[in-house]
């Protein structure tokens, strides 16, 4: 083992100095000694870590038989060849630091050896730092993965030496030694701007702040900095190479203060709101005098940055600058089923949404606790289209504009639609400068600026669904240092693979839908749009007429609004809420009594048909053509080529149908939102011969088809298309296109009306149900509303499918429609408060199940609105029958409901008990065996308030382990629990104590248990003694089931013996496997009631 702690640390000193060739150079030179086969060699090659890589050497050399390190040597020696041939004048260093560190002889001390050897760690670390620059670029581009320098084992080995105490007192002789050089009068000579290049002006001024006392409690990062510092007699160093990843040297010996650990974050550190007084009042005066002398940013980086924050200063336009703050709550994704691995959003009880209250601040360090030194942080914001993400991502960079994001000298906010290129090469620069929607110079001065301190870049890329179409994205090659042109899609690919600008803070908006929001799943923060409440939606429009000089109709738009109870629904989304503005605006601006239409279709004809009455022919046909087929490739932009001629552009451009989008490739037009692109297509869809009548019901979405499903990306076309097919040719199609399509038409709604007629409505699932609803009634069509409402199902479940605010109407309206009594569970829907009491409200809906949490929340609200009638009606409505608790959090609401109970009983107002508490006949709790014994006192403690349980089931798949002390608990609530019926004790590792406590309380069940489980538990002959004695006590048993536990044929026998005792039991299940078979089958032939299987 001496020979071992020899060998290693030099190897180590070989392999963290020298380049990933230099390393492979060795391991051919020991595979041509024969020291390793061919075999062991190639795997050495693909080694990624370096300390590895160095203990396999060691133990080769060490069981070749190589003490004297002759190989060692010659690779030292032949190391250092080409470096003395490039730099003669450095030749003498270089020998100087090879002899002492050949000279250390065996380190069996390890590094606290090195320290007080007598080698001089400044020409030890020249020794490494002189390479040639081009070279290691080169080396590092080619050969990313074989990096030996690894921060985490330099931790390790930090920790290591920080355990000894003579390694402590070296240490503070280090920066005893580190304080003096930097106030060292012969510091002068050497150029404040080397100081500023390789050490950086944040780590010179922390190094000069400090005390020695203070150094002392920070020695792991004063380590690598002491040695930065070059005494007055060493020759002057005008270049160090530097790695991309490791701003300064690239030494092992001299880190990147963010890969040590214990140092404070520099984006929480440097350039933040306090002054330098405050944070370093210990300030040395030579220090405070370079701070002041030097600019925070070189002038050509600070130029750069106020051109930034000019462009994002400037205020959007129009409604664009109508600015209503909505809410972002935390959100996660999960598999849509078991069989499927697309993964969707978790739809989230109402009570249980984590909104994000801190605003964007909160958004931006919610990944912080999962994120690790120099990693890039990956924050997704999603939500569906139209719901505002783009304009949310906007005014992020907009806040730093204002100076309101401190902890990022730079923010990036690219909308991918400008990134849509095709086969062309960029750099990383040009991304950045030059493909965003204003594009700036590029100023390798600046980029190296960004690219030296990545944690203090934000880069927004907006809409990146939009990138969906650049097959292999997620999997493209682009390795840490990108110094040759790529394509936008290997660029991309290295952020997304947090391989490029490491370190940075990359912020994404997309769609919950589609291939790349499948991959967010490792994202450290994911955020949802909530979208508008309907007070949000009504202050928008009031700020929207406001800004649009039609103060005065405020309050008559309004009244619109709020007798189109559909719109007002929809208004959820802001895009269909500017919408609902635009056309009240045109609306009032006519004059006289008006209203606004009742479906969504009705309310796009309305903003367009002025506008196709002043188109060139066929202009509007060739624009719906477009926006279906590119709806088709998943695409939104366009270019102005495309159009059918130069006067459908201009109209287009005129109407505001479509506006230019700064930053593309070519001259580029966009539609100005996602929901008048859906209307377009359904326009086309309508007004098409091309598409056959057999094919047209797929486009509805109902039911996909197995084969070549039709991708529903456009997903508003299915209810436009119903609306234009069946509403009246004149007030709708005809108004677009005039009376041409009408034959056409005609021949379409009978092809819908025969499938939709078809349809069954109890076979649908939720979401296709509630898609049918919607087509249903944007058609207008009294007769199909109605035979699709009478064909519902009289128990209706939305478990796990989110029901919106336009859902929440349109269900609503159809169980009215109905006339009939409906039954509704809606568990996991995260329907919102509002929604929740207009549905359980109606008379027609008799019984309902939601989330314990909403529901608490909801009686809360009624009895501060002092809404009593609604309030009975809820309580006397509200089931949990069966309830299931899956977690801590189901074991609490259904505690907080039984508190609400015993603080109505106390009330004078009200008597009785909660039909939800006094009806529930079935309980199961599957916790599991982490959170089971946890929140099984708490069931515990509530279970006597359930006067009819019947059936308690503490059986799970994965075992709650309530234990002895469990079964404890609960017999004590025996003498209250009447009516149980059957008490399922299975999996929960209950013994011979456990056994003996159940015995003792059954008695109290006698007179109404029926079936008792203690199956897959650790009772032994003791326990079975028990339950045996107590069973002829037991006269309304019916089955107990005793199998898979610990006790032997003694124990059998005596349960066999008492089950003689009572005839009124059906069923002995007591097979176990420490029982002999033959005494199995000799106690069955004595009672056929034991049962065996």
């Amino acid at each position: 083992m001496n020979h071992f702690q020899t060998i290693l640390p030099r190897v180590r000193m070989l392999l963290a100095g020298h380049l990933p060739s230099q390393a492979r150079a060795l391991l051919d030179s020991m595979l041509e000694r024969e020291l390793l086969s061919r075999e062991y060699h190639c795997a050495l090659l693909r080694e990624p870590d370096g300390e590895a890589l160095a203990r396999k050497i060691s133990l080769t050399l060490l069981e070749k038989g190589d003490p004297g390190l002759a190989l060692l040597r010659w690779a030292w020696g032949t190391w250092q060849a080409p470096l003395a041939e490039r730099d003669p004048d450095d030749e003498d260093r270089a020998r100087s630091g090879q002899c002492a560190a050949m000279e250390l002889g065996p380190l069996e001390g390890g590094y606290l050896e090195l320290l007080n050897s007598n080698a001089d760690p400044l020409q030890l670390y020249h020794l490494y730092d002189q390479m040639d620059p081009a070279r290691e670029e080169m080396e590092l581009c080619s050969e990313p993965d074989m990096d030996t320098i690894n921060c985490e084992q330099f931790s390790r080995l930090l920790c290591d030496m920080e355990g000894d105490e003579e390694t402590r007192e070296a240490y503070a002789n280090i920066a005893e030694l580190d304080q003096y050089v930097f106030q060292d009068s012969q510091l002068e000579g050497l150029s404040k701007g080397f100081f500023i290049e390789h050490i950086g002006l944040e780590e010179m001024i922390g190094e000069s702040v400090e005390t020695l006392e203070e150094k002392k409690s920070q020695k792991r990062c004063e380590v690598p900095q002491a040695s930065q510092a070059l005494p007055s007699s060493s020759p002057a160093i005008h270049s160090l190479p530097k790695s991309p990843e490791r701003p300064g040297s690239t030494s092992p010996f001299a880190p990147s203060a963010a890969d040590l650990p214990g140092m404070p974050e520099p984006a929480l550190t440097s350039r933040a709101d306090v002054t330098e007084e405050q944070m370093s009042p210990t300030r040395s005066p030579a220090a405070h005098e370079v701070c002041s002398q030097l600019p925070k940013w070189p002038e050509r980086v600070e130029k750069f940055c106020s051109a930034l924050r000019d462009t994002y200063q400037a205020e959007p336009a129009g409604p664009e600058g109508i600015l209503v703050e909505m809410e972002l709550v935390r959100a996660r994704l999960e598999r849509s089923s078991s069989k499927s691995q697309e993964r969707e959003l978790a739809t989230l009880d109402w009570a249980e949404r984590q909104p994000a209250r801190g605003g964007l601040a909160e958004v931006l360090l919610a990944g912080g606790d999962r994120r690790r030194p120099r990693e890039t942080q990956v924050i997704a914001v999603l939500g569906r289209a139209g719901q505002g993400k783009s304009r949310w991502a906007r005014e992020a960079s907009r806040a730093w504009a204002r100076g309101q994001l401190p902890q990022y000298d730079f923010v990036f906010y690219l909308p991918c639609h400008c990134l849509d290129r095709g086969g062309d090469t960029y750099r990383l620069q040009d991304l950045l400068f030059s493909l965003g929607p204003r594009p700036l110079p590029v100023d390798d001065e600046v980029f190296s600026y960004v690219w030296r301190r990545p944690d203090r870049v934000l880069l927004i890329l907006d809409a990146s669904e939009g990138l969906e179409g650049q097959d292999g994205l997620l999997h493209s090659a682009c390795g840490p240092v990108c110094t040759e042109p790529h394509s936008v899609r290997g660029l991309l690919a290295g952020l997304f693979q947090r391989k490029l600008l490491r370190g940075c803070t990359l912020l994404l908006t997309a769609r919950p839908r589609g291939r790349l929001a499948q991959s967010l799943s490792k994202a450290d923060a994911l955020f949802e749009v909530a979208g508008f409440s309907a007070e949000q939606a009504k202050t928008y429009l009031t700020r929207y007429l406001e800004r649009a000089g039609a103060t005065e109709r405020r309050e008559r738009a309004l009244e619109l609004l709020q007798g189109q109870p559909f719109l007002l629904s929809h208004c959820h989304s802001p895009t269909l809420c500017r919408a609902v503005g635009q056309l009240s605006e045109a609306l009032l601006e006519l004059g006289g009594e008006t209203e606004l239409p009742s479906t969504l279709t009705g309310l796009y004809v309305g903003l367009l048909g002025p506008a196709a009455r002043d188109s060139p022919p066929g202009a509007l046909a060739g624009l719906a053509r477009l926006a279906w087929e590119l709806g088709r490739r998943r695409q939104g932009t366009l270019l102005e080529s495309q159009f059918p001629s130069a006067e459908a552009r201009a109209w287009a451009v005129a109407k505001g149908l479509v506006q230019p989008t700064p930053g593309a490739a070519a001259v580029g037009l966009a539609f100005s939102s996602f929901l008048l692109q859906c209307f377009l297509g359904a326009v086309w869809l309508a007004l098409s011969n091309d598409i056959k009548d057999k094919e047209l019901p797929q486009y509805l979405a109902l039911t996909p088809r197995k084969k070549r499903p039709y991708d529903n990306w456009l997903e508003g076309v299915p209810r436009f298309l119903a609306g234009l097919v069946f509403q009246p040719h004149a007030d709708c199609l005809g108004a677009l296109v005039g009376p041409a399509a009408a034959t056409l038409k005609d021949r379409k709604q009978k092809v819908l009306t025969r499938y939709l007629k078809r349809l069954q409505p109890g076979t649908l699932r939720a979401g296709q149900l509630l898609e049918l609803l919607h087509c249903t009634r944007e058609t207008l069509d009294a007769g199909l509303w109605q035979h699709v409402v009478q064909g519902l199902p009289a128990r209706l479940s939305f478990v796990g499918t989110r029901l919106t605010p336009p859902h929440t109407y349109v269900l609503g309206s159809a169980l009215e429609a109905a006339g009939r009594d409906f039954s509704l569970d809606l568990c996991s829907t995260g329907i919102d408060p509002p929604g929740l009491g207009s549905l359980v409200g109606l008379s027609c809906v008799t019984h309902f199940r939601a989330a314990l949490s909403d529901m608490v929340g909801l009686w809360e609200s009624l009895q501060q609105r002092g809404e009593a009638k609604l309030l009975r009606a809820v309580e006397e409505k509200f089931t949990i029958e069966p309830f299931k608790a899956k977690s801590v959090k189901d074991v609490e609401d259904l505690g907080n409901l039984v508190q609400i109970q015993r603080t109505r009983s106390s009330s004078e107002d009200t008597a009785g008990e909660l039909p939800a508490v006094r009806d529930l006949k079935k309980l199961e709790f599957a916790l599991g065996p982490v959170s089971g014994p946890q929140a099984f006192p708490k069931l515990v403690r509530i279970l006597e308030a359930f006067s009819s349980l019947q059936h308690l089931d503490l059986d799970s798949l994965s075992e709650n382990k309530i234990g002895d002390e469990g079964v404890e608990q609960l017999s004590a609530t025996f003498p209250r629990l009447k009516a149980l019926e059957t008490l399922n004790l299975s999996q929960n590792n209950i013994t011979d104590v456990g056994a003996c406590k159940l015995a003792e309380a059954l008695p109290s069940l006698a007179a109404s248990l029926l079936r008792l489980s203690v199956y897959n538990n650790c009772i032994c002959d003791m326990g079975a003694e028990s339950l045996a004695h107590v069973l002829p006590d037991m006269g309304s048993l019916r089955v107990l089931d005793v199998q898979y536990n610990k006790f032997t044929a003694a124990g059998a026998q005596q349960l066999a013996a008492s089950l003689r005792k009572c005839p009124h039991v059906e069923t002995l299940a007591m097979w176990t496997p420490t029982i002999p078979f033959g005494v199995h089958e000799h106690l069955q032939q004595l009672d056929s009631r034991i049962s065996l299987k």
